[in-house]
């Protein structure tokens, strides 16, 4: 049976090629998609939601959420790396939706719909989810299982010396999510930087005839050539598709459990992640941590993915 799937997110090159994943995997049944403002402002992540779901057209098509923004957002994002709307300027429509509910309401009700079913794939910053479950408190004891892309545990942030971006966006509500009442699996930036990919990618996966093969190609020529004009390298991580595959593949990861815990007024510590990982610790561990992962395999899921992918939407 497939698992039922709230996939949250903020799109975002590495969220678009995970909702690509996603959206054509049989294990899995994505119930919805709920965008959130971090790589791009919350209109902009609405709007890109619906130009991917265009794009790839999937066979089924879940609900669709509308992003609103948190009350302290951070005053920057992350368009110097994904393009001026977030998907290296890949020029798709949008379908305009009237009336469509908010994230948090969405997540809310399906949990509700569905309790101890769904798990909650979130890519992005976690202000759906703390709205969510301040919404409506009960909920967070209802969700089967929260997976998130963020943090770090040893390396240095992506966003500053010490902050990953998806904690840095919305701390706050990154600390609301680390103490509730969920089961949590932490996939931090230790482990999704482990796992590159070359340009060669791009000629592993593309096929010009195929929906997925179109969006892919151009996602991935942008990313590959900012990341070397801009940043020097030669390789990208693909952070949102590794994060995936703690849903799909969790025995590809080594994992520790830990007390979690976000920074959130710091001046210069601003989204900082903190793990109590001292031999003999008092506070009750919170979440579990991936501190491993098999690249190799990890590499070939994913490239197996988006070719599944690509074959389906020819």
């Amino acid at each position: 049976m497939a698992t039922k799937v709230i996939i949250d997110c903020d799109p975002g090159i590495d969220d678009a090629v995970a909702l690509t994943m996603a959206l054509f995997d049989p294990r899995l049944d994505v119930l919805a998609i709920t965008p959130t403002a971090g790589s791009v402002d919350a209109d902009q992540a609405t709007a890109n939601v619906q130009a991917i779901l265009n794009q790839l057209d999937p066979p089924r098509y879940p609900r669709i959420a509308r992003a609103v923004l948190p009350e302290d957002a951070s005053v920057i994002d992350d368009r110097d790396l994904h393009g001026r709307d977030g998907l290296g300027d890949f020029a798709v429509n949008a379908t305009e939706r009237q009336h469509t509910a908010t994230s948090d309401k969405v997540i809310a009700d399906l949990i509700r719909q569905y309790p101890n079913e769904i798990s909650i794939i979130c890519l992005g910053p976690l202000t759906n989810i703390a709205r969510a479950f301040q919404r409506d408190p009960q909920v967070a004891k209802l969700v089967d299982k929260l997976v998130i892309s963020g943090g770090a545990v040893s390396c240095s942030g992506n966003v500053t010396a010490a902050a990953e971006w998806n904690m840095y966006f919305d701390p706050p509500a990154a600390r609301a999510v680390f103490h509730s009442a969920t089961t949590k699996t932490l996939v931090p930036l230790d482990v999704t930087n482990k796992v590159t990919f070359g340009v060669d990618l791009v000629e592993k996966i593309s096929n010009s005839t195929s929906r997925a093969g179109v969006l892919l190609h151009k996602l991935l020529q942008h990313a590959f050539r900012v990341s070397r004009m801009k940043l020097g390298r030669e390789v990208i991580p693909l952070q949102d598709a590794v994060a995936l595959l703690a849903v799909l593949e969790p025995t590809l990861f080594e994992c520790q459990e830990f007390p979690g815990d976000v920074e959130t007024s710091g001046d210069i510590t601003r989204g900082v992640t903190i793990f109590d990982r001292r031999e003999r610790v008092s506070e009750q561990s919170n979440m579990e941590v991936a501190m491993d992962i098999d690249r190799d395999e990890a590499r070939n899921q994913i490239v197996r993915g988006l070719r599944f992918a690509i074959q389906a939407t020819k």
